[in-house]
């Protein structure tokens, strides 16, 4: 029987953890077998769920998300893409949850720092970028791989990427699904630090401990004032994952999905409809 007093109880993807200092620990849990964590339907649900209950935890001051096993995230499990491709119930189901990612991690009143080591895809990016304190390995490899399955960058890009690294660098990482390291994502502004190997989590917990240890008002009334940049390009987010539901219902992304499967190059349409 679920805990009820416990908001946590209910998160079966996400490892949890309450640190002392007031920090929340999240952790994406690698599935039996896999190597790294995968957004399954379950798991796309908690980490849209989980900036709510870890706003209204008065015990927890700082979130810090990471992931398990040999890299950050490997985006979407692809069964859930193939499912999209065919239910329009389930790209409404997944329309609202990205929607509601994003809006969750913006309002949320408290910070947020993530931890990114190897690859970094998909909704797990989402949070490690939209993160208020972003922090990679040098050698980490962050992709926004969905023109590569045949659909729009939606679901997080469009309201992020060009404030930090500008329209240029955006675009060309975009439309080209070209990996960016950690140390060139530093660079060029689209994370907060870039460290060693053997220096991620230390380095993580101690910002987030730095952030739990201060003025709780100072800290959560600067971010609410600095995410109102985001706020304001909330529109160009909506019309972006929009664009990618619509993109989920054409023939491209069974040809993206499949290429996938089979490891091999998509032979997309020629044409566009737009």
């Amino acid at each position: 029987m679920m805990n009820t007093s416990d908001p946590y109880a209910k998160y079966q993807a996400l490892r949890l953890t309450r640190h002392a200092d007031g920090v929340l620990e999240i952790v994406m849990a690698c599935k039996p077998g896999q190597k790294l964590p995968t957004a399954d339907a379950r798991t796309h649900w908690e980490m849209t769920e989980i900036w709510r209950d870890f706003d209204a935890d008065a015990q927890m001051k700082v979130a810090l998300i990471r992931g398990e096993g040999s890299g950050f995230s490997a985006g979407g499990d692809l069964s859930l893409v193939e499912t999209m491709s065919v239910d329009p119930e389930a790209r409404a189901r997944v329309w609202r949850e990205a929607k509601d990612l994003v809006y969750n991690m913006v309002n949320c009143h408290k910070p947020i720092v993530s931890a990114m080591h190897g690859p970094a895809a998909g909704a797990g990016l989402v949070c490690g970028l939209l993160a208020d304190i972003s922090i990679a390995t040098r050698s980490a490899k962050l992709v926004d791989a969905h023109t590569r399955l045949g659909v729009a960058a939606g679901d997080h890009a469009a309201i992020i990427w060009p404030l930090l690294c500008g329209m240029a660098k955006a675009k060309y990482y975009l439309m080209l699904c070209e990996p960016v390291t950690g140390e060139e994502a530093e660079r060029i502004g689209l994370i907060s630090l870039a460290v060693g190997e053997d220096e991620l989590q230390g380095r993580a917990f101690d910002v987030a401990r730095r952030l739990a240890a201060g003025s709780q008002t100072a800290i959560r009334w600067t971010k609410y004032a600095l995410n109102n940049w985001l706020r304001m390009a909330g529109p160009t987010f909506d019309a972006s994952l929009a664009l990618e539901m619509m993109g989920f219902a054409g023939s491209d992304v069974r040809e993206g999905a499949a290429a996938l499967r089979a490891k091999r190059a998509p032979n997309f349409s020629p044409d566009s409809p737009f």
